[in-house]
Parts: C-alpha cells; structure tokens; sequence
C-alpha cells in the first residue's frame, strides 16, 4: 500500500500503493512553447539582452557558467548494470500526451527540452540543448542558441524546425492544458536560423516565469513524427524518438517495459549530465496488485522498491535477504514539500457545490484514528496545498496578504470572514475511537441545516427525497482498508456511502474528461515551488471542464485573480505572500479532505546499487545519480538471490 501520491508521475517512481495508482500527472513537467518575431526586431533587440547559460525565477543561478558538474552527483559515477522497479495495473499505449489509453510508465523518459532544472535548486533552469539563452530584464521574450551536436537517438541532428514542430503540435494535439496555457500566453514563435529559435509573449501578462516554461517543453521530431503518422490525440504503441540519454528498447504489454541508454548520447559529457543516468538499462515490471509486487521483490524479480505502506515498512521487512544483508532498507532525508494528496470532490455535481455538505464530509475522516490504527504513526496531517513550506497560510491574514484579499472581499469574490478567520485546517478527531462523536454531532448539524435531514431509516435526502449517496471510486485494492472505517464513519451520519473497485483503464476513463463520473476520489491538490501558469490548468476556471489536473472541477473568480497576482510576482518575497493568499483561499474552498505525508524516503534495494553520501534536496534521484556496483551485483548472482 502507498500512501503517498506523487505530485508529478516520475518515471522513476514505483507505484504508490496506497494511492490511487501512478497516472499521468505533472505532466506540464514536460513544458511548453512558442511562435516568434522579425529577424530585425530581433536584431536591434540583442543590444540590450542578457545572455546566459540558464535562468532564474528570483535572483541569481547557484551554478557559475563553467561549472563542472551537478553538487550533489558523484562524477566518477560507474556506468552499468540494470535498475528495475514495480509498478501494479496494466498499459495499452506508449503516448503519455493523449487522453486514450493508458501510457506506460516513463514513456517520455526519451524526450529532452531546452532547458533542464537541478534538484537541488528551486527555480533554476540551465542550457541543456542550447549553449545560451537571451532574453530582455522583462522576459518579455526569449532566444535560444541551440547547440549544434544534438542529435536524436536515431542520428538526425535534432534542429530549430523540430522545436518549431514540437511547440505547434504541443498547441493543437494531445492534452487540452497545454492549449488552454500556451494559446493565451504566447504571441509567437520563429527559426532566426537552423539552431537558433525565438518565442515572443503576448503583452498585458507577467512574463516572469515564460523564459522557462518554453524552454521545458519536450522536443519531439518532426521526422520521426511524421513518418509514422503519429498522433498526439491517440493511443499508440509507437514509442517517442528523443534526444534523451535513454531510448525505448521493449516492452511485452501490459507486463513490462524496459529503456536502454544510449551509447551514442550526444549530452553524455556535459557538465549538467556528468555523473548521471548511470544505469545501462531502466526496467519497470508491472503486477497485478501491490502484494504481488511486494512478494515479487521478495523472490528478487526486480531489484529497487520505493516503499510507501507504513505497514509493510513496520512489520514485513525481516524476510531472509533483509536478514542476511543482501537487502539493504533505508531510510533517506527528504526535504520534498507535501504531496498535497487528499480525497477530492467532484464539484460538477450538484450536491459538492455546497460547502457545508463538503465540511460534514471532512468532518468524518478520523486521520488521527487512521495513522495510530493503521500507519504506525508514520505520517503527518496535509493541511495546506503547499505543506511544508514556507507558501503555507497560517493564523490570520497579515497585513501584507490583506492587502490582496481585501479587493476580492470588496467585490463581492470573498468572505469578509477570509480576513479575520485563521487558515482552515483538517478537523481533528479523537485518536482512540474510529468514530469520533463530537465531529458526528457536528457534521450532522451542517447536514441538517443544508436540508439533508434522516428519515425513519436513518438515511439522509433532501426535500426531493433524495438520498445524499456518495461513491469512492478507487482503483486501488490496498486503499480499501482506508477508505472502509471511512465509509462506516459515513453510513453512521445517514449517507449512502460505497466503494466502487475500477481497474485502471477504467478509472482513467471515469475521471478525465469529457465523462468525470466519480463523487470522490484520491487525488493530488498539486503545487510546485515556483508556482506559475501551472495555476492555470490546477485551479484556473478556464480548465475546469477539460484539464486532466483540475480534477474537481474548481471555478473561483477569486482563485483566478490570485493565480495572476502569483504569476506576476517579481520577487521571492512578493510570491510567498502572493502563494499564501492563494493557499489560504483555495483551503477556504473545502474541494478536499487532506491525507497524509512522508518528510522521508523509505527505499529497499539488492545490496548492488550505491548513491552520493548527500543526495538532492528535493529528489531520490534512483534512476539519475544511484549507481550499479558491478562486483557486488555479480556477487548477488552467484549467490542465486536474484532472478
């Protein structure tokens, strides 16, 4: 069981367990593009540019331009040896970008952008495929020098046509959030020559974070794409042509998927990659259910596991390799923001527009009860979207986050009481009982105050007669033994509450667009550091009804306008007041009952891997600074420990 789901699908990660699964998510990691301006603007324009090997949200990059490699990695790193992880469920497509099918995990693992962050480092963006980037003091525009050795995996010079090609079919194919973005935020973008592109951005928005947000969209080929009549909007087993340091080597579907890495890879001696992708191959078995992958790690059919069961972390590692040493379990510091995973509602329907139903709701979750009983006490409660930081509203608005919530009270977009109330935080329960009867007593007073009143069968309606039913849709076997005390907390207020098991393929289908057919589900309340237009497709209005990420549906005025006043933040400090307005508002909403979260790594691999004495501060980073010991793995084999 996972009870951590992941803000974005890392290709590296296993499945979470006791979260819904690993789906797409995050997927505006992969970036975005833009349509350009007259080569003679251009030119009169580069007088007054600043040129540099990356860029910064707020103030100054940690990494000087000869820099010799990432801090954190260790650049004598040995190459080698193959990392395998489990993932439960099933695949049918190797196209992460469509909403038909189910893409397997990591198939755009090939795919590079412009520009690449460090994991230790918020708001950092460095050349990856370009050797500089110009742009303004406003950011009002943006010139990449691309470099003139990259070449995709297959040898064809990867050029300013293909990132042309890449931003257009971005625009028009695949998931409608990259639309809904780049459409109002780019004017245009042109080829200065074959390795040099510029993007123009519309006027009257802050610019702040666009130099970066084009720069991180994946570049497909034109070539490739064309010649196999690909298409962003299908399902396809057709694997993605990159540029990336690993390639699609095969797949039986449905079971397993393997990449290889590239001995040819164009990027291998760059700074930025020095000690990285170290593996030969990356391998990603899936299983039936989450005791299958456990037992399956136990007979030593893959060799890396990211646990995330408090339970099988506290009672289920002495079996004999744990024992002999030929297992090794870790726990790693984690300096990760809280997932914000929560059950959200589906505010499409009717009976979750009203907040004091939502409030009754929330009120039943007994997570104290919850992480005793069935967690070890291994978690922390999520109260804000942006847990553990320093985004994260707290008491009452001070003066300088009144400043901004008084204008939305003003105008009717707020509560007066926004201003006066502390920031809204998770009920809590009595740790001793399951049901706790206080918060019973008082969710059953926002019920019946909403008009869902109990009848003489104990079942709440409404004045239609209508009974108040909620569904938990779930496509994961091991949520079951959380989401069922909360059912039971449920029934005992008068709802018709239910678990409904789907399959992955089907839970899909059910919570994205055009269907969202669920009550209820576990789910992300997503966030990053250096939040941006990712606002846009996570809570804007204008991607309630098709956004893959705005899965509740949420239409706030009031969301809206403190989205822009984020995105136009010009300093670090302005953003942090500017998030926690947002952070206070968006609780204030009540779209979600908030889980749990981890400050750790709990990570158990065969004893034949090895990591830098200090990892990233905001990443594991299994698959790109671990490393294979070729002594200590043959070892393992001739032991006959692995399979």
């Amino acid at each position: 069981m996972v009870e951590r789901a992941q803000a974005q699908a890392k290709a590296a990660s296993s499945a979470s367990l006791e979260s819904p699964g690993l789906r797409a998510r995050g997927l505006w990691a992969t970036g975005a593009l833009i349509c350009g301006l007259a080569l003679a603007v251009a030119t009169s324009a580069r007088a007054e540019t600043i040129t540099s090997h990356g860029i910064s949200t707020f103030g100054e990059l940690d990494l000087p331009a000869d820099f010799a490699h990432l801090p954190y990695v260790n650049s004598t790193a040995p190459k080698g040896g193959e990392l395998s992880q489990a993932t439960f469920g099933s695949f049918d497509s190797l196209n992460p970008y469509s909403i038909k099918g189910v893409a397997a995990i990591g198939s755009s693992i090939m795919l590079e952008s412009i520009l690449i962050g460090s994991a230790d480092e918020i708001g950092a963006s460095y050349c990856l495929m370009c050797s500089t980037m110009e742009y303004p003091a406003n950011r009002s525009w943006v010139i990449f020098n691309l470099r003139e050795d990259v070449a995709f995996s297959d040898g064809s010079p990867m050029t300013s046509d293909d990132v042309l090609f890449s931003y257009e079919t971005f625009l028009t194919k695949g998931l409608s959030d990259f639309r809904t973005v780049l459409a109002d935020q780019v004017e245009s973008v042109e080829a200065l020559g074959p390795y040099t592109v510029k993007y123009t951005f519309k006027p009257g928005q802050p610019f702040r974070d666009l130099p970066e947000t084009v720069g991180g969209l994946s570049i497909l080929s034109k070539a490739y794409y064309t010649a196999n009549a690909m298409d962003l909007e299908q399902s396809s087993k057709i694997p993605h042509l990159g540029t990336g340091p690993y390639m699609f080597d095969s797949m039986t579907s449905g079971q397993t998927v393997t990449y290889r890495r590239n001995p040819d890879y164009w990027g291998e001696t760059l700074p930025i990659n020095i000690g990285q992708n170290n593996f030969d191959t990356l391998r990603f078995d899936y299983f039936g259910d989450p005791n299958a992958a456990f037992e399956g790690f136990k007979a030593g059919l893959y060799t890396f596991r990211r646990e995330s069961s408090s339970k099988q972390w506290a009672t289920q590692y002495d079996f004999p390799s744990v024992k002999s040493g030929d297992v090794r379990k870790e726990t790693l510091a984690s300096g990760e923001k809280g997932s914000g995973q929560a059950f959200i509602f589906n505010l499409r329907r009717e009976r979750w527009q009203d907040p004091k139903v939502r409030e009754a709701i929330r009120l039943m979750f007994n997570f104290e009860w919850t992480n005793k009983a069935l967690f070890y006490e291994s978690y922390a409660r999520i109260n804000a979207v942006w847990e553990n930081t320093d985004m994260a509203a707290t008491g009452t608005p001070g003066p300088e986050e009144t400043v901004l919530l008084q204008p939305l009270v003003d105008q009717g977009l707020l509560p007066a009481s926004i201003l006066t109330d502390e920031a809204v935080m998770a009920p809590v329960s009595g740790i001793d009982r399951q049901l706790d009867r206080k918060n019973l007593r008082a969710a059953s007073a926002l019920l019946d105050d909403a008009g869902w009143e109990v009848g003489d069968d104990g079942m709440r309606r409404n004045a239609a007669g209508q009974l108040l039913s909620i569904e938990f849709l779930n496509d994961n076997p091991a949520f079951d033994r959380i989401i069922a005390p909360y059912i039971e907390n449920l029934k005992s207020l008068g709802l018709d509450a239910k678990l409904t098991f789907v399959d992955g393929a089907q839970y899909k289908q059910r919570t994205r667009n055009p269907a969202y057919d669920f009550d209820i589900i576990t789910d992300n309340s997503r966030s990053s550091y250096i939040p941006g237009p990712d606002l846009l497709q996570y809570y804007g209005s204008a991607t309630a009804d098709i956004s893959a990420f705005n899965v509740m549906g949420l239409k706030s005025p009031a969301v809206d306008a403190l989205i822009q006043t984020v995105m136009a933040a010009d300093s670090r400090d302005s953003l942090t007041i500017a998030t926690r307005a947002l952070d206070r508002v968006l609780r204030a909403e009540g779209y979600w009952v908030p889980q749990w979260f981890n400050d750790s790594y709990w990570v158990a691999y065969f004893d034949q891997f090895e990591h830098p004495e200090t990892l990233p501060r905001y990443d594991l980073g299994e698959t790109s600074v671990w490393w294979y010991n070729a002594e200590k793995g043959a070892a393992l084999r001739a032991k006959n420990v692995l399979k």
